[in-house]
């Protein structure tokens, strides 16, 4: 018979242990973030809401200026899957600015507005 010794268990000290001005993990969205739906060529499309896009893409595509801001706001609201088949026919230049109208107003931002911008 093997003997065991018992070891005492210890709790896990927190990472970081000191005072902190902002708990960036206590906020929460002020807003439900339902998807935006949207029919197209035929196939119904899901747009993530603009609040959780991943802001440092979409920091990364407006850097590339205002063109690249809404193809980047849109990629990366459908996904690889989606974004590929939303491009599968051509976007007439006219129901662009609509859709991101659209979209914007679903998600509670006025136009103009950037999902990154803040409230004040």
């Amino acid at each position: 018979m093997t003997t065991r010794t018992a070891t005492k268990s210890t709790p896990a000290k927190p990472a970081d242990d000191k005072p902190f001005d902002f708990n960036l993990d206590a906020v929460t969205a002020e807003v439900e973030s339902t998807p935006f739906r949207v029919h197209w060529n035929g196939r119904r499309f899901e747009f993530a809401h603009m609040q959780d896009l991943d802001c440092w893409e979409l920091l990364a595509a407006a850097d590339g200026g205002e063109a690249n801001a809404v193809m980047g706001s849109l990629r990366l609201a459908l996904g690889d899957e989606q974004w590929k088949a939303f491009r599968e026919k051509p976007l007439p230049q006219f129901k662009l600015m609509p859709l991101f109208r659209e979209w914007q107003k679903h998600c509670g931002m006025t136009q103009g507005e950037s999902s990154a911008s803040s409230d004040s």
